[in-house]
């Protein structure tokens, strides 16, 4: 893929799904990386990968959710390549329970993860874009960030912010001026293990709820929808949705307005695990 040679990319969440897939396909498109996960198993082999294939990776162990650590992270990584071209904030959890039971540990949880984690890795990193006079901000969102469902309220919360927040930022580069373009990615289903590594209120099945994204959700590959983000990144789109389910589900939306919530709730409640 053209566009990517010489530059320098970051990617949080690199340890395995979209993460992983995109830290590759940036390598092989002649790019730097930078990548970082909590799981430092699963971050091993994404070095192992790229190395194979020759790339100039720094791999590291980040906790989006510490601030100081992410701002010092960015700093590191500009000091080792003497740039940073591109931060792709993938890095996220899922959690599954309805508001009635949900325990606000667990809702604060998700936010800190999936929204303060974008968030900070925008903000340490967002010099550095400037300073390379070609920058840009990736940020993954959901489907999950252009609707809501039963049971998701928490990552609803999280991929909503991550929408409006880099929606936002794309206006203000803009206004200001600044070499920095801004996307907002909205996948659909991704073959991924996020909803088997997920959290669940008391009394939810997350085996079964796992089972259901697995066999009824998940229809992208990783691989496919790195190549789609990163197809997008190149043509400096606002906005992807990955998967054919985002864009019939985002159809959906704008073709009923707030009507989709009455149409989901009762699909969804024949179809799924119970969340309560």
């Amino acid at each position: 893929m053209e566009g990517f040679a010489g530059k320098v990319a970051v990617v949080t969440g690199a340890g395995s799904g979209i993460g992983q897939a995109l830290a590759i396909e940036l390598a092989r498109a002649g790019a730097k990386v930078a990548i970082s996960d909590v799981n430092t198993e699963g971050l091993a082999q994404t070095v192992e990968r790229l190395e194979a294939i020759g790339a100039s990776v720094k791999s590291d162990r980040l906790d989006v959710t510490e601030r100081e650590a992410f701002l010092a992270y960015a700093d590191e990584v500009n000091e080792h390549f003497g740039k940073v071209n591109q931060i792709y904030n993938n890095a996220g959890i899922a959690y599954t329970g309805d508001i009635e039971i949900s325990q606000f540990k667990d809702i604060e949880r998700v936010m800190d993860v999936d929204f303060w984690g974008v968030v900070n890795g925008t903000k340490a990193f967002l010099p550095h874009l400037i300073a390379s006079g070609d920058g840009h901000v990736i940020n993954i969102s959901s489907i999950f960030g252009l609707f809501s469902v039963p049971g998701q309220s928490a990552y609803n919360s999280a991929k909503f912010a991550v929408r409006g927040f880099t929606e936002a930022l794309r206006q203000e580069m803009v206004l200001a001026g600044h070499p920095v373009k801004v996307t907002t990615v909205h996948p659909g289903g991704i073959k991924t293990a996020i909803a088997r590594n997920a959290t669940a209120a008391e009394g939810v099945d997350v085996k079964e709820m796992a089972e259901f994204f697995d066999k009824r959700l998940a229809s992208t590959s990783p691989q496919r929808a790195a190549r789609i983000i990163l197809e997008a990144v190149r043509k400096n789109k606002p906005r992807v949705l990955v998967g054919p389910d985002a864009k019939a589900l985002d159809l959906i939306v704008r073709a009923t307005g707030s009507g989709y919530q009455r149409l989901f709730a009762a699909v969804l409640g024949r179809m799924m695990p119970s969340t309560h």
